[in-house]
């Protein structure tokens, strides 16, 4: 194999050769693996088809590491009924299996479909992400495309990411080292400058090898600014997914590229949490829902396949194209814990898939995902790279913070009301209720910001129970700043109703609450009706309409993410530390070795279902 300073160069020739030399440079695929079919005659008749690998990933996070606690499990159906948890992940794993893949592939491509960093563990949200670019140059991914959280820190330190340079505030974190930047391209064909209208980084690229030639073509979420604080998007517009994707199609067709790849960062939910459940049973798309069975649905026949992600689910779904054509719909969950393996059929001829065989068999399918499996041989050189970087990063990740009994669980939990939930809105009432800090009376606390558990017996040394910077890091990566806002009774109310209604009301997002606020929520209804108001209870008193409330909460709630418009009228507003301070604040404030703090009751929300 030849060394990353080679494929690096060689790629930057390639893709200056194309004419591409822009933010988002094309990457040029330099890989190894496949088959042809057909009556060849010799080494001077190609076939009539190639056989070209597509393996895939999604949502990394910046999870270089093997993720703990339930967040580093797949779930396997097994043969009589019963499912099986397989630890997963792990970006020395990960390198390992997609190079291993590769072998025997002449044409092999590796596409991504966004959220490689943002939210992630603190060995590379240290260090702005700078790790796991490097490590994804390393393992040869030919490109992504942005996800939501490509925009945790604006466009400007996206740019920086595809482009390479130190960062603006923290510099170089390695002396005599520069940042280089990613050797693929990050494509964004329906994020645009607000002022100039153009994409802010490369729609679409094209991988080519010997005649064959593949489009790529990349979008987010459209509803990206409601998941992401208003910073992160500033200046920037997202459009429609499906008229983006339509319209980048029709210009691939037009210069000749017949077969046509979609990145896409949304998703959706597979009617079983194992892997390698059977999607397309009982009919095609029916083992799926979510918003990508309409895009699918939308989506230009020109697209030969979608790969998906945000959701962070596994499936391989048949969902059939405008014209009735079937057409892969893939998702390999998160994390880095299953990976994708597609063969797309091109045809020399006519330069497009030939998808009439799209459904393959159960002994040879078209489609597949694969566990990122923990018993194989690391990738040294990930190793090496995970060693440098924990260097770098041991003086602050060890750091003690408190010490706990027992798992925690909120990103492995499945309930409403999580118990890390709970522990971090408790932790957010406690520092912003004095008079001076704010006043607030209730916390809350968006579900999708718990990016992990707190793990009892975690990785490394530093001794089961402890709570270490590393590990709270990796619970609230983002570091929001806390807001203290006043909010009517009514305001309150509607906050709680939007959790299941509205844009939330097909995927509830559940607000995790402080001690003391206490309602029902009833499942068995549809829409605001599921919170059952007269349920709702502050200390014990109903809520009054009219009544001011002093109420705590991150930035990006405060600025009405997720949906929360009820929360994003707050006014008065106080600004404290982060969501991050507190949480470890709250800690060391309630533990010690002697006396560990327990996983807090779940007895907040009573839901009826």
């Amino acid at each position: 194999m030849s060394s990353p300073q080679k494929n690096r160069a060689s790629r930057r020739v390639l893709a200056a050769a194309a004419g591409l030399a822009t933010a988002g440079a094309l990457v040029a695929a330099m890989p190894a693996g496949a088959q042809a079919h057909g009556k060849g005659h010799g080494h001077h008749t190609p076939a009539r088809t190639v056989d070209v690998q597509l393996l895939s990933f999604n949502d990394l996070h910046g999870n270089l590491e093997p993720p703990a606690g339930s967040a580093g499990t797949v779930t396997e159906k097994q043969a009589d009924g019963t499912t099986k948890a397989i630890p997963a992940g792990g970006v020395e794993y990960l390198a390992s299996s997609l190079r291993a893949a590769r072998k025997g592939h002449p044409y092999s491509i590796t596409a991504a479909g966004g959220d490689m960093v943002g939210a992630s563990p603190l060995l590379s949200g240290l260090f702005h992400d700078e790790p796991t670019i490097e490590a994804l140059n390393k393992i040869d991914l030919d490109v992504t495309t942005v996800g939501n959280h490509e925009f945790d820190e604006g466009a400007t330190e996206l740019a920086r990411l595809q482009n390479g340079g130190c960062h603006p505030v923290e510099g170089c974190y390695e002396q005599g080292k520069t940042f280089e930047g990613a050797d693929f391209p990050y494509l964004a064909a329906n994020v645009t400058d607000e002022k100039t209208g153009k994409p802010i980084l490369k729609p679409y690229t094209v991988w080519k090898k010997n005649g064959v030639k593949i489009g790529f073509i990349g979008v987010t979420l459209e509803g990206t600014p409601n998941i992401v604080t208003a910073n992160g998007v500033k200046g920037l517009k997202f459009h429609d997914e499906i008229e983006t994707v339509n319209k980048y199609a029709k210009e691939l067709d037009r210069q000749g590229v017949k077969s046509i790849v979609a990145l896409i960062h949304e998703g959706g939910a597979p009617a079983s949490s194992s892997y390698n459940y059977n999607c397309d049973s009982p009919g095609a798309g029916d083992g799926i829902s979510g918003p990508i069975t309409d895009i699918a649905k939308g989506i230009s026949p020109k697209v030969d396949a979608l790969v998906t992600g945000h959701t962070h689910q596994a499936y391989v779904c048949t969902i059939p194209d405008p014209a009735g054509n079937p057409r892969m719909v893939t998702s390999a969950a998160s994390f880095g814990k299953l990976y994708t393996d597609t063969t797309l059929t091109y045809d020399r001829r006519t330069k497009d898939i030939v998808r009439t065989a799209v459904k393959g068999s159960a002994a040879n399918p078209v489609s597949a995902n694969h566990i990122v499996t923990r018993d194989q041989a690391k990738a040294t050189d990930m190793t090496d790279l995970i060693a440098r970087w924990n260097t770098l990063a041991a003086p602050i990740a060890s750091r003690p913070q408190g010490f706990i009994s027992a798992d925690i669980n909120g990103r492995g939990s499945t309930a409403p009301e999580k118990p890390l939930g709970n522990l971090i809105a408790d932790a957010q009432l406690e520092g912003m209720a004095p008079a001076d800090k704010g006043g607030a009376v209730v916390a809350f606390m968006n579900p999708g910001g718990i990016r992990a558990d707190l793990v009892y017996k975690a990785t490394g040394s530093e001794g089961d129970g402890v709570v270490t910077y590393g590990e709270s890091f990796t619970v609230q990566p983002f570091t929001n700043m806390m807001n203290v806002v006043d909010l009517t009774g009514a305001q309150l109310v509607s906050a709680l109703q939007q959790q299941v209604s509205g844009s939330n009301e097909a995927s509830p997002k559940i607000l995790q609450i402080s001690r003391g606020l206490t309602y029902t929520l009833d499942l068995t209804k549809t829409g605001a009706a599921r919170v059952v108001t007269d349920t709702i209870r502050l200390n014990g008193e109903a809520i009054d309409p009219a009544k001011s409330y002093r109420v705590a909460m991150n930035e990006f709630l405060a600025g009405g993410g997720d949906g929360f418009a009820a929360l994003g009228a707050g006014t008065n507003k106080l600004v404290g530390p982060s969501d991050l301070d507190l949480f470890n604040a709250y800690l060391a404030a309630h533990s010690t070795a002697s006396a560990p703090l327990a996983p807090p009751a779940t007895d907040r929300i009573t839901v009826v279902q």
